[in-house]
């Protein structure tokens, strides 16, 4: 198993200098309230020489699939090959509230995106006849889509993020990878259940060679919050504030993560943060939290005991662990100290992969 860090805007070009010192195999630039991840991985191209680069996710809403190929084929250039593509339709809120574009159908119009930019990237024109995207606009008469970036390295892997299990068997199906957030060892062992699903029906529709990867090659990635040191209740409040955070988003009633913490038992705690967020009291919501669903979804504590998790999702089969610093509300010289707990831990744990 290898690490990646997920990184913040403030300060990210020195935080993924640090993990690719630390032997970190790729910086994630997350999208959304506080910043875009084209941006950020522009300024990391420029700073890093070896670290792998990934959107963490890109946000299909956002950007039509012509933007998101000619993105993609810059920072591939502009990193030397080191670009690695993450999308994601978000949800509801933010598909619809922030761009203005229904949510409906997000399987299909996952499918249709991710050929598109897939076409593009190979620096053919693109005229595309689909469900959801037509390249040119019926009848125009326009040029086509055609990206003509110079490539460099191999063709740029595509990630996923998803969640239900036909948003996840499509990503085994189409994609090199699955980047996905606040999951047990137990959750992940059953996403790579559903991913495995779509390799098999990718391989039997002898679409497979798509992807340039065989199906063992398929990256799983999980994005977890971290806090490491001594005291593991003093490292689950430094997390309270995230979690409370991503669990006020939107309507409750629609919140992924308030939906997935009352799956796994926490469901009252869960509504009083929701109602909280809701009311504007976001102390009181990350008070609410409840210290369990931190403690089973994210690392947290010593260095030993977060070896013993990392064993955990590598049996799990994950292949590459995010350590998401960006959760920790402290200063740069704290966050790259826990880039460096956290590789202790990975080498301690015995499942590194170099």
């Amino acid at each position: 198993m290898k690490l990646g860090v997920n990184l913040s805007y403030q300060g990210a070009a020195e935080l993924a200098v640090a993990a690719e010192r630390l032997g970190y195999d790729v910086a994630l630039a997350p999208e959304g309230y506080r910043s875009d991840a084209a941006s950020v991985l522009g300024l990391v191209a420029g700073r890093t020489e070896r670290i792998a680069l990934g959107s963490g996710v890109m946000q299909i809403p956002a950007r039509s699939p012509a933007l998101a190929a000619l993105t993609a084929a810059t920072l591939q250039s502009l990193s030397g090959g080191r670009f690695r593509l993450g999308l994601g339709v978000s949800n509801p809120d933010v598909s619809e509230g922030w761009y203005g574009v229904p949510f409906a159908e997000p399987l299909g119009r996952t499918r249709e995106y991710v050929e598109i930019v897939r076409q593009a990237l190979t620096g053919d024109p693109v005229r595309y006849e689909g469900r959801h995207y037509r390249l040119p606009s019926s009848g125009s008469g326009a040029a086509p889509l055609h990206v003509i970036t110079e490539p460099a390295g191999a063709p740029v892997p595509v990630y996923l993020g998803a969640v239900g299990p036909r948003n996840l068997a499509l990503a085994g199906e189409i994609a090199d990878g699955w980047i996905g957030v606040f999951a047990t060892p137990e959750q992940v062992a059953e996403s790579v259940g559903h991913i495995a699903a779509g390799r098999e029906r990718a391989g039997r529709a002898g679409r497979a060679g798509q992807t340039g990867r065989s199906p063992a090659g398929f990256d799983v990635m999980p994005c977890l919050a971290t806090a490491i040191g001594e005291d593991t209740d003093a490292c689950v409040d430094l997390l309270r504030a995230h979690y409370a955070y991503l669990m006020g988003i939107g309507a409750p009633e629609r919140n992924f993560y308030i939906a997935l913490a009352t799956r796994m038992g926490f469901g009252a705690a869960a509504a009083e943060v929701g109602r909280l967020a809701a009311e504007g009291d976001r102390a009181g919501a990350a008070r609410a939290v409840p210290a369990g669903f931190v403690n089973r979804t994210a690392l947290v504590g010593p260095v030993e005991r977060v070896a013993e998790r990392m064993r955990e999702y590598a049996e799990a089969g994950v292949t590459t662990l995010g350590v998401m610093i960006s959760a920790v509300a402290v200063g740069l010289d704290e966050r790259i100290a826990v880039l460096e707990r956290a590789m202790t831990a990975l080498d301690l744990s015995g499942v590194r992969e170099d």
